[in-house]
């Protein structure tokens, strides 16, 4: 029994790990946080419903696991004024409890188009924003913004991160780009670093008071292939030009888009 039991966690592990590889790649990648790929990867990968998926998306990413594609971002001088993360913070924790609170409220049918809406209509952002204005030098320094842009960011990608169990940083790197004129290197660093600190926490803690059981093992593999995968993204990342990273992202929301509507 315990070699059964031994054996089955290792798969749990192994599964754990495969799907939060992909995503911290594509995290690292795209300076996206990791949940808004966890949550179709979970799905394929692991077979659980909208509710769970998002769950273990939150709770897998409370540790820092962002932070080894964070350092790569700094090497590159990508950083951001520590005021603009303590703003991004309070709102998204703020947006991070609401969320949580009215996915409790939702079937999983109606989470899963509110979740491809979401991307959908990150997707148009990001193609208007690029049609519209170039992308600013990535070597400059970051321009001053209003504190209230800021909390406005921190808000939609915490609600978002809590409605839809991803980590928010699609609707950060989305939003900073166009509200805040940022360059996509150094919205991608920013919405990194914002992944590295422990904001899914309380959303997290909201979804397991509900009553439902983490697969501690599989999110173990998950966190660990998750900071591995990070890195290796992140220095994919600073090699490429800004002109294939835009694009990059939007074919990324658009894919999981097309598979998040396609599952039965």
């Amino acid at each position: 029994m315990w070699e059964w039991a031994t054996a089955t966690n290792l798969l749990a592990v192994l599964e754990g790990f495969g799907g939060g590889s992909i995503a911290g790649f594509a995290s690292g990648l795209l300076g996206v946080s990791s949940g808004g790929i966890l949550v179709p990867v979970v799905c394929a990968a692991l077979g659980v419903n909208q509710h769970i998926s998002q769950g273990i998306s939150l709770i897998a990413q409370v540790p820092p696991t962002s932070l080894s594609g964070v350092s790569q971002y700094r090497r590159r001088g990508q950083t951001v004024p520590i005021a603009w993360l303590a703003l991004l913070s309070a709102g998204f924790l703020v947006g991070g409890m609401l969320g949580a609170v009215t996915a409790g409220g939702l079937s999983d049918r109606v989470l899963r188009w509110l979740f491809v809406a979401y991307l959908l209509v990150l997707a148009a952002i990001s193609v208007l924003r690029g049609r519209r204005t170039p992308p600013s030098a990535d070597d400059a320094a970051p321009t001053r913004a209003h504190w209230t842009a800021l909390v406005a960011i921190g808000v939609a990608g915490g609600f978002s991160s809590g409605l839809l169990g991803i980590g928010g940083g699609l609707a950060v790197t989305a939003l900073s780009t166009t509200l805040l004129r940022l360059g996509q290197h150094r919205a991608q660093a920013m919405s990194l670093m914002l992944a590295a600190l422990p904001l899914t926490a309380p959303s997290a803690g909201l979804y397991i008071a509900q009553g439902w059981s983490p697969p501690w093992w599989s999110i173990a593999g998950i966190v660990l292939g998750l900071a591995v995968g990070a890195a290796g993204g992140a220095v994919v990342a600073n090699r490429l030009p800004e002109r294939l990273l835009r694009p990059g992202f939007i074919v990324l929301i658009l894919g999981m888009a097309a598979y998040m509507a396609a599952r039965p």
